[in-house]
């Protein structure tokens, strides 16, 4: 399997990514065993979940995912075989949220023990606080390291110029720096992320693992006509959202190249973002083995230069 630096943190990981979000949400702890061990078999062994995953399900705390995947590493002994990834700075209930000293201190040792693992891969902020100054948020992610629970750290949702400034501190002060970014990032999300992030990333060498890599599904052309939107609880938000001019114009070239390869559209969109400079891995999830087999077979598929020209135009932004 190739694997792809991510940043400067010294971590090696696959060409796909693996969101951990489905755990305990859409599939069961028997059922997350078996998509754990597939990934390991096929080297897909970057998983990433966050605390908050699934505080939304009716019944559920938050830590339903962290704990199924602690199970499994107790279960399988196989901690050295993933890297795992997990999030912290999202509402879990009281106080226990943001990205200040004190909770951070709090929330890792929560996120360690429904782990079961002494050691964090990559440790991401999932959103910025900017109730919090960045000198304090990054020292205490920069203390984490040096006692060794956490390898390096990353964020996710921040702003082109949240970044920026992150890094400049963590440069100033001697501290860790993000050398990871999470964005939303997919052929139809494309503005955000190129104009106010990109620069940022490649000018500082930071790794990039993209989720709503598929457009939460419109990109599988799952979702072609308003009637479509029944097809899931998330329908009426994805048609709403995506099924326009410019979205038929890009299922329209997902068509052509996938028939072309004889491959789906949504292999041909993920085969796109890991061809994409500066993107190290796209997230994706599934909730079966042949979903999962779906998904690997993108990495093998190779673009060609006439094919990345007719995506590019139909998801063009400006």
């Amino acid at each position: 399997m190739e694997t792809r630096t991510l940043g400067r943190s010294g971590l090696r990981i696959p060409p796909l990514v693996f969101g951990g979000n489905v755990f305990g949400w859409t599939i069961d702890q028997t059922a997350s065993f078996r998509i754990l061990d597939a990934l390991v078999a096929q080297q897909l062994n970057f998983i990433d979940t966050a605390d908050v995953y699934s505080r939304w399900v009716e019944g559920n705390q938050g830590g339903e995912s962290e704990t199924i995947i602690g199970n499994w590493l107790k279960k399988s002994g196989k901690r050295d075989a993933v890297i795992i990834a997990t999030k912290v700075g999202k509402p879990m209930g009281d106080d226990k949220q943001g990205l200040s000293a004190g909770y951070i201190k709090r929330a890792v040792e929560d996120s360690l023990r429904r782990l079961q693992t002494d050691y964090i891969d990559l440790y991401q902020s999932h959103d910025d606080d900017q109730s919090v100054a960045l000198e304090e948020t990054l020292g205490a992610f920069d203390a984490l390291i040096k006692e060794g629970k956490v390898r390096a750290i990353g964020a996710s949702n921040y702003t082109g110029p949240r970044l920026a400034e992150a890094l400049r501190i963590s440069e100033q002060n001697g501290l860790a720096r993000y050398e990871a970014l999470q964005p939303l990032y997919n052929l139809y999300d494309r503005q955000e992320y190129e104009q106010h992030l990109a620069p940022v990333v490649t000018g500082h060498g930071i790794g990039v693992i993209n989720f709503y890599a598929l457009a939460s599904g419109f990109l599988t052309g799952k979702y072609r006509a308003k009637e479509d939107a029944a097809k899931s609880q998330r329908g009426k938000t994805v048609v709403d959202r995506y099924l326009n001019e410019r979205g038929i114009r890009i299922l329209q070239a997902l068509d052509a190249v996938s028939e072309q390869h004889r491959v789906t559209p949504t292999q041909v969109a993920l085969a796109w973002l890991m061809q994409r400079p500066g993107i190290t891995a796209p997230i994706v999830s599934a909730t079966s083995l042949e979903q999962l087999d779906e998904l690997s077979k993108a990495i093998t598929l190779k673009l060609s230069d006439e094919d990345y020209r007719q995506l590019d135009e139909a998801s063009a932004w400006k």
